[in-house]
Formats: structure tokens, C-alpha cells, sequence
């Protein structure tokens, strides 16, 4: 007895996920095309970061014995690091070095600069951001010979303009004078940032707090700092890790004199190669590395809570 089956069942349609291979490359192409990059990161980024680590648990120096054969003696390099009474006083520089001339300084200044020229006619918005922005291109050395030439004892602008003649700046006060150096040299990127975070401040907002009579100050407080409160973060970050690496003051007072301006960079140059003690100063560059990541993790936590 013949029997009657019905139509065979049809098997629900497989759900694709995301397609893992956009381009149709294959794994071995992708590698293949990413290989150069990967191979300069290797190099002149990696490598490097592995060797300094290498050579900060070692007590190898630019010449004698330690030299051809150096030893590994773990961590006491990080153990004389810790106390080493030069090594504290180049991070309180640093830190000051850092507040006075990044967090307060160009932030403030660029801020300032950003707010005022928002409402300059377009010829003079133009002249002065060319001219902060041509303190920021030029080279740190004739930006250096500049500010040398600005502070000099004898002949020096400052010394002319304020009747001081005799005054050695940048020897009776070197982080006053750095402070004020970095502060110009580094306002521009501060300026352009702010400059364009004011543009996301709705005119409506600011056009209201005019009508009501909101005061500057509580126009900037309640209107305009907290749609930009994510930039000021950001900018704070960057030109506070810039400025704790800038290697810039060395060219002004090279840590001088008797160590009143002698920032971490410089110290770890002065250590590598006027002390010869790289190894001691390969320790120092990764604990300075250890605290950029520190702070960077800081504002990061800051920016994700205020966003």
C-alpha cells in the first residue's frame, strides 16, 4: 500500500553573523598587507621599549668594563632611583615644571585666546593665530636661542624693557623662565583645540545667558565649560604628557645651575651621558614611562566619568 508523504521540511535559513572578512582578503593577505607597519612598530618602537627595559635591570655604562660586559643586578637601579635625592628634586621640577607651564599656562592662555578671537573680525583672528602658531612651528633650537637672547644679562629684551640691566634671569630664576618659555611656546595647540570645541556651544545658550544678564564668569562656568568639559580633559592630558617629556629646557639652562632646573629628561640625559650610568638612566626613563601611564589612566577614568 503506496503511502502519501508530504513536501520534505524545510530547513530554517542559517543566520550569517557579521562578516569577519570584509574585504575578501583571506587572513594570509591581511597579514601580508599589514606586515610594514607592523615590522616599523617592531622596530622603532618595541624593540626600543624591550631594550630600555633590558638595560635598566643591568649595570651597563657608555664606557669601561660595564660597557663590553654588563652585569644584571635586578633592581637595584629602581632601589637607587627611589633614593636618590637628584632623582626627587627633577620630579618636583617636573611637576612644577608641568603645572605652571601646561595645566595653567597654555591652558588658560589658550583658552583665553580661543574666547577672545571667536568674536575678531576674521583679518585679526587670522594675524594672531598665525603668529601663536609660528611659536609652535619653529624649531626648539632657535626658539631656544630666542628666549636665550630675551632673558641675557647684558643686552637682554626683558632686561631693556624693564630697566633691569645686570639681571641674570635664567640663572637667579630658571623654572620662572622655563615656565614662562614653555608657556608660549606650547599655547597654540591649546588655542586651536579650544577654539574648536566653542564652536559645539550652542549660540541659542550663550544668547540667553546674555538676555538674563549672566555675568562673563557665569556664562563660561554654566554655559560654556560644560559642553566643553570632555576638551579640556583632553587638551590637559596631551600638553601635560608633552610638557613632562620635553626635553626643551635643557637648551635654555641644561639643568642649571647646581640642578634648579634640571626636569626628568634632562636629568636622565645628564645621568646617560655626562654620569655615563645608562643603565641607571634606562631605569629612570621607565619609571617616568610608568608614571605618564599613571596619569594618562587618570584623566582617562575622568574623561569617561564626566562623558
Amino acid at each position: 500500500m503506496a503511502t502519501t508523504t508530504g513536501p520534505a521540511p524545510v530547513k530554517p535559513a542559517r543566520v550569517r553573523g557579521p562578516a569577519q572578512d570584509v574585504a575578501g582578503l583571506g587572513v594570509g593577505r591581511a597579514l601580508g598587507f599589514m606586515a610594514p607597519a607592523l615590522l616599523l612598530i617592531g622596530a622603532f618602537l618595541v624593540f626600543p621599549a624591550v631594550w630600555t627595559i633590558y638595560i635598566g635591570i643591568t649595570n651597563y655604562r657608555l664606557t669601561g668594563i660595564e660597557a663590553v660586559s654588563p652585569k644584571i643586578v635586578g633592581l637595584e637601579n629602581y632601589a637607587k632611583a627611589l633614593n636618590d635625592a637628584l632623582f626627587h628634586n627633577a620630579l618636583w621640577l617636573t611637576f612644577l615644571f608641568v603645572l605652571g607651564s601646561a595645566i595653567i599656562g597654555q591652558n588658560i592662555l589658550g583658552f583665553t585666546l580661543a574666547w577672545i578671537m571667536r568674536r575678531a573680525r576674521p583679518a585679526v583672528r587670522r594675524t594672531v593665530e598665525a603668529l601663536v602658531l609660528l611659536a609652535w612651528i619653529l624649531p626648539s633650537t632657535v626658539v631656544a636661542y630666542l628666549w636665550i637672547a630675551f632673558f641675557d644679562r647684558d643686552t637682554g629684551t626683558l632686561n631693556s624693557v624693564l630697566g633691569t640691566t645686570g639681571t641674570a634671569w635664567l640663572i637667579e630664576y630658571p623654572m620662572i623662565c622655563l615656565i614662562l618659555f614653555n608657556t608660549w611656546r606650547g599655547t597654540a595647540f591649546s588655542m586651536m583645540l579650544y577654539s574648536s570645541a566653542l564652536q559645539a556651544v550652542p549660540p541659542s545658550q550663550l544668547e540667553t545667558a546674555r538676555m538674563v544678564g549672566a555675568s562673563g564668569w557665569q556664562t563660561l562656568r554654566d554655559v560654556v565649560f560644560p559642553h566643553i568639559r570632555g576638551h579640556v580633559l583632553t587638551n590637559t592630558l596631551l600638553i601635560s604628557l608633552w610638557t613632562a617629556n620635553d626635553f626643551s629646557p635643557f637648551l635654555l639652562t641644561k639643568g642649571g645651575p647646581n640642578h634648579e632646573s634640571e626636569t626628568v629628561p634632562v636629568y636622565i640625559y645628564n645621568v646617560a651621558l655626562t654620569g655615563g650610568e645608562l643603565g641607571y638612566s634606562s631605569a629612570i626613563s621607565f619609571l617616568l614611562l610608568l608614571a605618564n601611564l599613571l596619569v594618562a589612566l587618570l584623566y582617562l577614568r575622568l574623561l569617561r566619568r564626566r562623558s
